[in-house]
Parts: C-alpha cells; structure tokens; sequence
C-alpha cells in the first residue's frame, strides 16, 4: 500500500501499466517493484517446483522478482522503472531461448584512470576525493540512483522538502552532490558481470555493452543480507528487511498493511520504527539477541562513549515501537510462515544458544508482510574474482579481503572499501573511503598533501569513533550466526533450482564433502543468484560432512558471469 514519508512528496504524475491483464497504477518514478507491491500483486515468477516468487532481495542479487516486460523475460521488477503502457507478465518456470546472436548491441570501451564499482557511502566518499584533486573517475552503479542500499533515495519525480526529510536523507543528498560537483563521471543501471583482471572488466546496460580498463580499481559494492531457509520464507510477500526499506524510503511504498520483523541486528528495529511513522501496523519485532539491559551494561556504555547521536537514534526507535504497542520478543526468531498463495502468518520462537528453536514457545501472528533480516555478507564477487587475497571469519562465518588501513588489497591496483571488505556500516565505509581516494592519489603521485592533511585527519578521527562504536554494537547484537538451524528436510534452502535441505544432506552423506560437490549433484548454487542466498547453508552443511573447518576457497568459487547475462552480450563482448 501507498504511504507517506515526511518531506517526500508524491509526484504529480501517474503510469498506467498492466500486469497479467489486469490494470495496475504506479507513480513516476517507480520502479516495477513497488507499483506492483503498492496493489497487491505479490506474485511474479513461476519456480520450477510450481509455486510463485515475489520480490526479495530488492537490490538485483536474487532474481526473484524477474518478470516479463513487453515480450522481454528476465526483466528485474525491483530493477526496472515503470513506463505508461508497459505490459508486464510472470516470468515463467522455462522462458523461451534468448537471443544468442553477437553484435547486436552497441559496444563501448572506457580507460579511466579510476574506476569505483559501487554508488553507495564509501564509492561515493572514494570517488569525491580522488575527483576533487583533478584525476578522472568514473563510478559504476546497478541501480539508477546513488545513495547505496544506505542512503536510499527518492526518484526526481518526487519533491524534496529538505527541511522536513530526516538526517539519513539529508546525508546521502550532501554526499551524492559532493561526487557531482567534483565532476566524477556517473554510469548508472551498468552491472558488472565480469573480472578478469583488474584492468580488465565487463558490463552492461539496457542498450550497450561495456569494456572496462581502469588504471586503479576502487570496489565499494556494499553487501547483501544473510539468508536463513525457513518453513515458508518462498512464499509471496516474504522479503528482506533491506526491501522493505527499499519500498518505503524509495517509494514511500509499505510491505503490506500487517508487517512482522525478524532477524538480528538494528536495522530491523530501525525499518519498523519507520513503517510505524509512516502508518503501517507492525505487529511483532523477533530479535535473535538477547536485548536484557542488564547483560549490556558494557557494550551500551561503550555505544555511548563512541557515537552518542546514534544511540539516541536507536532510542528514538525503540520507544516508537514502545508507544504504538510493538512487542519487540527477543532471543527468538520467526521459525515458520504460513500462506496458501502468499504470506499469511507468522510463527514465532524462542531460541536457544545454537539458534535452535525451544518447543512449546511458539506464537503465531496474523501478517501478509514478513521481513528477515539476518545480518549481512559482504558483496565480494569482483575482489574475488580478480584474485583479491581473502579470509574466512569464523565469528561471522564470512570471508573477509586482506586489505590495509586504506583499503589496499593484495593487488597493488584494486582497494575495498565499505562492506564489500567488511560489515562496519555507512559512517566506517564513509571515513575509509576517504582515505583510499588519498591513497589511490598517492599511489598515482597526483596527491596534494596540505590539501588533503585536514580532510584525513577528520576522516581518521571518524574511523576510530565509528569502528569503536561497531565494535560494541556488535557485542550488543551477539548471537549465533543461523544457516539451517530453522530448516525442515523440505524447506528449500536453494531458492532459485529449489533444493531443499533433504536433498543436500542426503548428497553430502552420499559421499560428497564440499560445496562444490554438493552443488554439483544437486544444482544449489547454479540458479541466477549464483549461489548468493544459499552458499552460508551448503558450506555449513558441507563442513559439518566433511568435518574440514571453512577456508578462502571452500565455498562457491566466484566466475564469470557474476550477474546473468544473454549469451549474445557475452559472446559479443571481448576482453
């Protein structure tokens, strides 16, 4: 349903589209995915186990949302904008065989001497700095406005009060004005779909093909949330917490009319703060922390010491939550959705210490809107892909690139900033993405010390206070990473080729003891994620098998194509 954010107001136009026949209205500015969420039409792909897709991820890693646009499969709802007369239809289970025919498409070839793969907090900061000193940059963006999966941002089409919008959208508006009035060059709706080196890139867009030969790399591609396989998390109308967001922040668009939140960390206490300003009942937040102020004395004084605006903020949070009559339930979990054709219900759960479900505790609500927010993995596809050196992070469960204070990877051309290196959060990537633009300056001897000296500065200072600050957020956040714990023998884990949990467990007690086997004999990890949201299950289940403790390279490796593409942009597309 349509809501209202505070100094975000509705564009004067409207779009008139159709979706299986049948007659949707959207706004300018909207992207397929929020017109289509805003009237209820939840499903809009056909899996090959039969059931229905909706949108997910909202950020293009998923591929759950793709539809069929004007005869044109694959299209990405949360991707693709709203035009009049569109004529949209579910993607089916077995689209018909794409155009495989090179040369096509436009082809276009770029040597900039910076690249930045990534529009968000710390691409954005990188690239202002390096851009401000003269040296030509070029940033790289998927999706069709800057701002990042942080600073998410209304489309033009909607008036700006600047002085009614919040601190989070005035920040992202300072920051994205920054990199343009430093003349960084913008290519938005590019994806990257493959590394070969890191002067040698591949990308698209709608209308062209794109070779990339960068003389520095700079990779800001932020992260994706973690995914947990539960009972019912396919079904329509179950999605990320960062998609909710996405709707609401981006489109001013709710979830549904009754939203259930459940996961760990603060951005699910922060989404449904916002849903209830906006005039959406949330009807539970499941929080797999234990959240007791008395077992976070500690952690709290240091959140205090180290960013006390944010810890006001998150107060603001809890007590809109406290004033609408949202009970916040943690050290549990959402265990189960219930639905015929979309969500319905949710159940909730106690957990114990290894994030398993205690029985007897389970509590239903009523919702046609359930959120998960599981935490975050960094998007390393590319640093992977080039050859970055990696650790596996066992507290997280992650890999982590070996990068120094600047961000500087094992490859004396490519720097990580941001979550793409590490989950520290916007303000971190923000200050290390300062400080990698003034090492790729003086790395290309175009740094200007005594201009750059107080802007560092600041930024190191920044640095400090915010990692001490994700330090303790972290301890206060605490909690078993989950990979199958929620999972049934029939919950699918793998989304995309719809493999459950049975089915790996009994490959892996057949004989095979990695996930790449398992991946092999069950086709887990081969769909259009390309193995993004159930790679953490297959690798835990795979180690559990085998009994070898996770390394850099014992999950899915990282190829070419990072992100689906025709065979015919391949193919016409040398690097």
């Amino acid at each position: 349903m349509r809501v209202g954010v505070p100094g975000v107001e509705p564009p004067a136009e409207s779009v008139r589209l159709t979706f299986e026949g049948r007659p949707v209205e959207g706004w300018a500015g909207d992207t397929l995915a929020s017109a289509l969420v805003a009237t209820g039409e939840l499903g809009l792909r056909e899996a090959v186990d039969g059931g229905r897709r909706g949108v997910f991820c909202g950020m293009g890693a998923c591929h759950e949302c793709a539809v069929v646009v004007d005869d044109r499969p694959g299209m990405l709802a949360c991707m693709a904008g709203v035009e009049d007369g569109q004529e949209v239809r579910m993607q089916p289970a077995a689209p018909g065989p794409p155009d495989v025919s090179p040369g096509g498409r436009p082809r276009r070839e770029l040597s900039p001497t910076v690249l930045v793969v990534g529009g968000g907090p710390g691409g954005l900061s990188a690239a202002s700095v390096i851009a401000e000193h003269g040296v030509d940059v070029v940033v790289v963006d998927e999706r069709s406005k800057l701002g990042g999966q942080f600073y998410k941002q209304p489309p033009p089409e909607r008036a700006i009060d600047d002085s009614r919008i919040d601190s989070q959208y005035r920040a992202g508006r300072k920051l994205i004005a920054r990199a343009q009035e430093a003349g960084v060059a913008f290519l938005n709706g590019v994806t990257l779909w493959g590394a070969f080196a890191p002067d040698s890139l591949a990308a698209r867009s709608d209308d062209c093909d794109w070779v990339l030969r960068p003389q520095r790399l700079v990779l800001a591609t932020g992260a994706h949330e973690r995914p947990v396989p539960i009972p019912g998390w396919t079904l329509p109308g179950v999605m990320t917490t960062g998609a909710a967001q996405t709707l609401l922040r981006s489109s001013q668009v709710a979830p549904g009319e009754r939203v259930i939140l459940s996961g760990n960390g603060p951005l699910n206490m922060q989404v449904a703060a916002e849903l209830v300003r906006a005039g959406v009942e949330v009807v539970a937040l499941a929080e797999q922390a234990d959240l007791r102020w008395w077992r976070n004395l500690g952690n709290g004084a240091g959140m205090l010491a180290s960013a006390l605006e944010l810890v006001a903020k998150g107060f603001s949070y809890r007590t809109t939550l406290v004033r609408a009559g949202v009970p916040v339930i943690d050290r549990a979990s959402v265990v189960e959705i219930r639905g015929d054709q979309r969500a319905e219900a949710a159940v909730v759960a106690r957990l114990d210490g290894s994030g398993n479900p205690i029985p007897g505790t389970e509590r239903e609500f009523a919702a046609d809107a359930v959120c998960l927010g599981y935490g975050f993995i960094p998007a390393n596809e590319i640093s992977r892909a080039v050859g970055c050196d990696h650790r596996y992070d066992p507290d997280t469960g992650t890999l982590a690139v070996v990068r120094t204070s600047t961000g500087r990877t094992s490859l004396d051309p490519v720097w990580v900033v941001g979550d793409a290196g590490g989950i520290n959060g916007a303000y971190v990537a923000t200050a290390l993405g300062a400080l990698a633009g003034a090492d790729v300056l003086a790395d290309l001897g175009a740094a200007s010390p005594d201009r750059l000296e107080r802007a560092l500065s600041r930024a190191r200072q920044t640095l400090r206070r915010h990692r001490r600050f994700q330090q303790h957020l972290r301890g206060l956040y605490r909690a078993e990473p989950l990979t199958t714990q929620l999972a049934h023998d029939e919950t699918l884990v793998c989304r995309c080729e719809s493999v459950a949990l049975g089915e790996l467990r009994e490959a892996l007690a057949g004989g095979a003891k990695s996930a790449g086997a398992a991946k092999r004999l069950t086709r887990a990890g081969m769909g259009k994620c390309q193995g993004r949201y159930c790679s953490p299950s297959v690798l835990a289940l795979a180690t559990e098998a085998s009994g070898i403790p996770p390394g850099e390279f014992s999950g899915f490796a990282p190829q070419a194509p990072i992100r689906p593409v025709a065979i015919g942009e391949v193919a016409g597309t040398a690097t």
